[in-house]
C-alpha cells in the first residue's frame, strides 16, 4: 500500500477520511493496525483524542521505505506532555508541552526496513535483533508522557536525503534501556527533509559488518546525495593476528565503504570512535584506542573525506565533566535500578539517554 494512511482517534470523530479508532484495539497482523506490547489496557479513547500516561505503542503494518509521520496531539480537556519514539527507540520528539485546547501538529520522518536485499541475499541478523523493531514489517511509534493524540497520518516519501550509519553497539539503536547510543537520539535534530537509517550493530568491526551484509544492504538503496556515516575502532582494535592493525585492514577496509559510497554518488562521512570513560590520576584521559583514531584521520585526508572527530569532542567533553559526573553519561546504576537487573552496571564504554543525547548534541 503506497498511499497516505490516516487514523483517527475518538468516540466522536467526525472525520469521514481514514480510520476511525474508536476503541483501544489491540494490533492485528490481519488489519495491520493497532495498540500493540501489550499496551492497550493504557489507552483511554476520549471524544476527539487516545490518551495514555503509560508508554503506549501503536503500529502499523508497512512496506520497506521511509515515511513521513505527521501527529496531531493535545486535548481541549487538558494540557499535555509527550515524547515521541519510532522502531527501536529513536527519538523523534522530546517531551512537547502542550496547552490546553491548543493542538500542535509534528513532522517527521521514519526509515523502515526489513533484512531482505534481494531473492538471494539478506542481512545476516544476530538472534537477538530478530525480535526487535527495526526489523520486523511494521512501524512502531513509541508514546511516553501525559499523552493525548489526535491523529496520525503516514505519508511514503522517497525524496528525502537519508543518512545511514554504519557503526558498532556505541551507534546502533539500542533496544532496551538503559542503554542508549547517539544514533537514536540525533533522530530529533534533523529537519523533515531528512531521515536516519541506522544499521550500526553492537559488537560489529567493519569487517563483521561487512561480512553480514549490512554494507551490502545499504549499498542496494543508497542514492545520489544521500550519506553514509561511518564509526568504527572499538571491536576493530580487539581483533588480533597479521595485518589486523590500524594502519592494516582498518585502513584498508575504512577506504573501501568510502570508495563504495562515492561510487554510488553519495557522501561519505568518517567519524572516529567515542571515547570510552578511562581517567588518568591526573584528570586527562586514557587513550584506550590506540592508533584506530590517527589511522581514521589519516584515511580522511588522503582520501578528501569529511571527518566528524568524536573521539576528541568525546576526550574533552569527559574531561571537562570530570571522573565522577561523567558517569552520569553511562550505564551505571546500583543493582535493581531497572526490572530484572540484580547486578550493578559498571559500563564504561555504553551510555545511557543523558550522555548518547550529549553525543548527538556534539
Amino acid at each position: 500500500n503506497t498511499e497516505n494512511q490516516l487514523f483517527n482517534f475518538g468516540t466522536q470523530s467526525k472525520n469521514k477520511k481514514g480510520i476511525v479508532i474508536n476503541n483501544p484495539l489491540t494490533y492485528n497482523p490481519a488489519t495491520g493496525y493497532g495498540f500493540d506490547i501489550n499496551s492497550a489496557s493504557n489507552v483511554k479513547i476520549n471524544p476527539n483524542t487516545f490518551s495514555a500516561t503509560k508508554p503506549t505503542y501503536f503500529s502499523i503494518k508497512l512496506p520497506e521505505g521511509n515515511y513521513q509521520i505527521e501527529v496531531v496531539m493535545g486535548s481541549t480537556e487538558r494540557q499535555s506532555n509527550i515524547t515521541i519514539k519510532a522502531e527501536s527507540r529513536r527519538l523523534m520528539l522530546d517531551q512537547l508541552s502542550i496547552k490546553k485546547g491548543k493542538p500542535v501538529t509534528k513532522v517527521f520522518n521514519v526509515n523502515v526496513r526489513t533484512p531482505k536485499i534481494d531473492d538471494n541475499q539478506n542481512v545476516s541478523l544476530k538472534d537477538r535483533e530478530k525480535d526487535i523493531f527495526n526489523w520486523d514489517d511494521k512501524l512502531t511509534l513509541e508514546f511516553l508522557g501525559d499523552i493525548n493524540i489526535q491523529s496520525i497520518k503516514i505519508t511514503p516519501k522517497d525524496n528525502l536525503t537519508v543518512v545511514y550509519l554504519a557503526g558498532d553497539s556505541t551507534v546502533t539503536d539500542q533496544d532496551v534501556e538503559p542503554w542508549a547510543s547517539w544514533g537514536q537520539f540525533i533522530t530529533n535534530y534533523f529537519d523533515d527533509s531528512v531521515v536516519v537509517a541506522n544499521y550500526a550493530v553492537s559488537g560489529s568491526a567493519l569487517s563483521s559488518f561487512k561480512g553480514g551484509n549490512r554494507l551490502k544492504k545499504i549499498l542496494s538503496l543508497i542514492k545520489k546525495g544521500d550519506y553514509l556515516f561511518v564509526e568504527f575502532g572499538h571491536n576493530d582494535e580487539k581483533i588480533k593476528g597479521e595485518g589486523n592493525s590500524a594502519w592494516g585492514s582498518y585502513s584498508t577496509l575504512l577506504a573501501e565503504f568510502v570508495q563504495a559510497a562515492r561510487d554510488k554518488g553519495a557522501i561519505a562521512v568518517l567519524v572516529t570512535p567515542t571515547q570510552r570513560r578511562a581517567f588518568n590520576e591526573n584528570g586527562t584521559l586514557k587513550e584506550t584506542h590506540g592508533d584506530f583514531p590517527a589511522a581514521m584521520r589519516s584515511v580522511a585526508q588522503k582520501n578528501n573525506v569529511a571527518l566528524i572527530d568524536v573521539t576528541k569532542m568525546t576526550t574533552e567533553l569527559y574531561e571537562v565533566w570530570g571522573d565522577e559526573p561523567s558517569r552520569k553519561a553511562f550505564v551505571q546504576y546500583p543493582a535493581n535500578t531497572f526490572p530484572g537487573q540484580v547486578k550493578a552496571l559498571e559500563d564504561n564504554t555504553h551510555f545511557n539517554s543523558f550522555g548518547a543525547n550529549e553525543i548527538a548534541l556534539c
